[in-house]
């Protein structure tokens, strides 16, 4: 993999989609979980963001693994790198929701529009709904397990961040003394 890009690590580079995308899946999923209306617009929006979560997590990681052996080692950096590696199963099962609530969202829509083609055509008697097409265990399997997964995933992708920033900036920001004539307030 490559180290560096136009004399750059890629690391920061890969981490910032990354750090876009991962939670971006996160929130979709978690809405498409608990949200119907939300479910069937977005369609396959979530599954998409999830599976290139899935996609930029071990290339985030791989790009760290390169970095750190350009940088001197830290109790820090090998925290971060092991918070790291443990956020690939957390995006795998956000796609495994993603794809189930996908499923559940086609149904869901495929069901309206026999309602409505059902209805325009005047029909009677038993009319198929949104619930009858949707297997009740699929709905909620998807959603339970969507709703983990992006809780679980945006809780790992902050302490990662955190413990990212640590690393990077922590002895350059404690060290750095405030400018004079000024409050940190801005007066």
């Amino acid at each position: 993999m490559l180290d560096t890009i136009f004399g750059l690590p890629v690391h920061p580079l890969i981490v910032h989609a990354t750090t876009v995308v991962v939670p971006a899946a996160a929130v979709a999923v978690l809405l498409a979980a608990v949200w119907p209306r939300f479910r069937r617009w977005a369609g396959w929006m979530p599954l998409a963001l999830s599976v290139a979560a899935v996609v930029l997590t071990p290339l985030s990681t791989e790009s760290g693994e390169a970095l750190e052996r350009h940088v001197e080692h830290s109790d820090l950096i090998e925290t971060h790198s092991q918070l790291a590696e443990g956020l690939l199963p957390w995006v795998a099962v956000l796609a495994v929701g993603a794809a189930a609530l996908y499923v559940v969202a086609r149904r869901e829509c495929k069901a309206r529009e026999l309602d409505s083609a059902h209805s325009a055509a005047g029909g009677s008697g038993a009319v198929p709904t949104r619930t009858h097409a949707v297997p009740r265990w699929l709905l909620m399997g998807g959603a339970v397990v969507g709703l983990v997964a992006a809780l679980g995933t945006a809780t790992q992708v902050v302490r990662i961040g955190h413990s990212g920033a640590q690393a990077a900036w922590g002895d350059a920001v404690s060290q750095t003394t405030p400018p004079s004539g000024g409050d940190d307030d801005g007066n």
